[in-house]
């Protein structure tokens, strides 16, 4: 047991070490981010001034906020299908397609998502040029996938009775759907819209295929500027990154639990 927690005290200072050196630098004076000098927040200050950085900043909270909406809704529909329609013409095709994303190199799906949308613009005029509304396709493409599989998990797991009880007294398959079985997947749903985006706030190989000259997600605008030297304020952005997480973590943990003791109570008055 003491070994133990030796080694799951030892495994969380090797995961969350590195990001407590990177706040305390992120209040570093200096703009060199190996030294120490003394207390200071310019460079937050300056990171707001940072028309570049802040403009990516903003749009890939916009695309990977969109992202998740729509890979949440695609992922529930096929999840739906998958577990509860049974065998139907061309399964095994509609399945296989759906988690090809998982095993595609990045690469090669950023590579065949570029030569769609030049193929698109050539014969239809669309898109026009390739920019957020490209990068927010790709993402929502590979994003499904991931979607799917915990969706699709978590109706597997769920009492089929419930929902043929509720259909034997009257209630319709849309308000079975509603009433019965979006509260029962709702963690899973959660889930995967924090899945989905974070993964598209963290691409930046597919959405370097995919962007154009007028749209730069904040992993392309941090990948072109550590090139040249890792700046303060890319220490300053990643702990309001942190801070983010964490308010978002406390957030749906505090709202599970909520969620729960509902549930309880509901089935408890219920019984």
């Amino acid at each position: 047991m003491r070994a133990a927690r030796v080694m799951l005290v030892a495994g969380l200072v090797f995961l969350y070490f590195p990001l407590l050196v990177l706040i305390i630098y992120s209040f570093n004076e200096s703009r060199l981010v190996t030294i120490w000098t003394e207390f200071s927040v310019k460079w937050y200050i300056e990171l707001l001034q940072d028309e570049q950085l802040m403009g990516a900043f903003f749009l890939s909270l916009q695309i990977a906020c969109a992202t998740a909406f729509m890979a949440v809704l695609l992922g529930t529909i096929a999840a739906y299908v998958l577990v509860n329609f049974g065998r139907f013409p061309g399964q095994t095709l509609f399945s296989s397609m759906i988690v090809a994303p998982l095993v595609m190199p990045e690469v090669i799906t950023g590579l065949s998502l570029l030569l769609l949308f030049v193929g698109l613009s050539e014969l239809l005029g669309w898109p026009a040029s390739r920019g957020a509304m490209t990068i927010w396709i790709a993402h929502v493409t590979f994003s499904v996938a991931f979607v799917t599989i915990i969706i699709s998990s978590r109706l597997r797991e769920m009492d089929g009775s419930l929902e043929e009880a509720a259909m034997d007294l009257g209630a319709t398959p849309l308000k079975v759907f509603f009433v019965i079985t979006l509260p029962l997947i709702m963690p899973a749903l959660v889930s995967g819209w924090l899945l989905a985006f974070t993964l598209s706030l963290d691409d930046l190989v597919i959405a370097s295929f995919v962007s154009g000259p007028g749209a730069s997600t904040l992993p392309m605008v941090i990948y072109s500027s550590v090139r040249l030297g890792v700046s303060p304020k890319i220490n300053a952005l990643a702990t309001i990154f942190v801070g983010m997480i964490l308010v978002g973590s406390f957030l749906v943990w505090w709202t599970m639990q909520r969620w729960q003791v509902y549930a309880t109570d509901k089935k408890a008055a219920e019984g």
